[in-house]
């Protein structure tokens, strides 16, 4: 956030205000399970930080809430939601709407505000609206009231300049340019044409092993969520949120490790990721790399693989109910990957995702230009 933001927040007036006061509180009824995500209806929101708590679509029959409301779930996690959705009720998510009108920008104000919640919940102590809705927020307020242009404005500014970040970010990076190669195109085109004589069948334990780290004289709970002082490296766990690297600890006494798959080892989602940074196991999860010396996968090919394996472990026939297990299991799992003259097709698999990551930074590209132009006037005018 720029110095002139910063100083906003400081010359605006603020005012407690009780939760139960301004929202009113409502839960699903339907224990929607993944089972149920079928791309169709309306989006699920569960728990958690990974994609917003979106678990994804859904026709199910199950009470539907209206946009521009906020969910939070049991552990304090916040969201404004623009649009439509439903609610697993396994995961203790509950919505709140405002009890007066409200736009996107001061909804998203608003859902920031309950950003300390997330320190005061968890496992251990789940949040609920019986525990919250006497605990206040801070907001900006004017002539005793609510100042709810400041924060349509504040919010619209800062979009401005996160937006403005971006487009800088994606054109010294060379991602402002999507146009796909002849080569790429082809590679798309072939991949929609692939039969199976074209994929080979492959053991997960005869192309990967697993690394050895060093166990760490921590737990989670006792561990910061955001680097402080030594805690630096990011620790690896069985959560799905943000790849599992939600956790800080000491480089010191750890086996530092990056250009890995990670995958848990008990969880309820069994998904494996890429993780091309630097950092460290903690619990319940391992990491797997390339066992042949040579020929050393790139970071878009190790991409192409984690897909592969997904497609084996991050079924929703798994959880901690039904474990998947750990790489004693996951080693015997068999995968397939493209070949081309009978061995593995490395380069079909680098440009493949290669055009995929165009095809996505495409959509980013024109949002942040229209972004760009839609709020010129916001800045212009401060």
């Amino acid at each position: 956030m720029n110095a002139s933001l910063n100083k906003k927040l400081q010359a605006v007036k603020w005012g407690e205000y009780t939760l139960g006061d301004l929202f009113t509180s409502q839960n699903g009824d339907f224990d929607i399970q993944k089972t149920h995500i079928n791309g169709k209806g309306e989006y699920v929101i569960t728990a958690g930080l990974s994609n917003n708590g979106v678990l994804g679509k859904s026709d199910v029959n199950a009470k539907i809430f209206k946009k521009n409301t906020i969910t939070v779930d049991m552990f304090g996690n916040a969201f404004y939601r623009q649009f439509d959705y439903k609610m697993v009720t396994h995961a203790r998510v509950f919505s709140l709407a405002a009890n007066f009108s409200i736009t996107e920008r001061q909804g998203l104000f608003l859902a920031n505000s309950f950003c300390y919640l997330s320190n005061e919940f968890g496992f251990d102590n789940m949040c609920s609206w019986e525990k919250i809705k006497t605990k206040s927020i801070r907001l900006p307020y004017k002539d005793g009231e609510i100042d709810f242009d400041f924060m349509e404005s504040f919010i619209a500014e800062l979009e401005a300049q996160r937006i403005a970040e971006l487009s800088a970010y994606l054109k010294a990076s060379g991602f402002d340019n999507y146009e796909l190669s002849e080569e790429e195109l082809n590679v798309l085109e072939r991949f929609t044409e692939l039969g199976d004589d074209n994929w080979g069948t492959y053991i997960v334990g005869n192309l990967f092993e697993k690394v050895t780290t060093k166990k760490l004289p921590y737990k989670a709970k006792e561990l910061p969520k955001q680097p402080t002082d030594d805690f630096v490296l990011p620790c690896l766990t069985s959560s799905f949120q943000n790849q599992g690297l939600n956790y800080y600890a000491p480089k010191e006494g750890a086996t530092v490790i990056n250009n890995v798959i990670s995958l848990p080892s008990n969880s309820d989602v069994y998904r494996a990721y890429y993780q091309s940074r630097d950092f460290t196991v903690l619990s319940d999860s391992y990491a797997i790399q390339w066992k042949s010396t040579e020929n050393k996968p790139t970071p878009n090919q190790y991409l192409f693989m984690v897909m592969c394996i997904n497609k084996v472990t991050d079924l929703p026939i798994y959880s901690y109910k039904n474990k998947l297990g750990g790489w004693n299991v996951v080693k015997h799992k068999e995968i397939r990957l493209p070949e081309k003259d009978g061995k593995i097709d490395f380069a079909f698999m680098d440009t493949f995702i290669s055009a995929i990551k165009k095809l996505a930074i495409k959509d980013v590209v024109k949002y942040s230009d229209a972004k760009i132009k839609a709020t010129k006037k916001v800045v212009s005018c401060k």
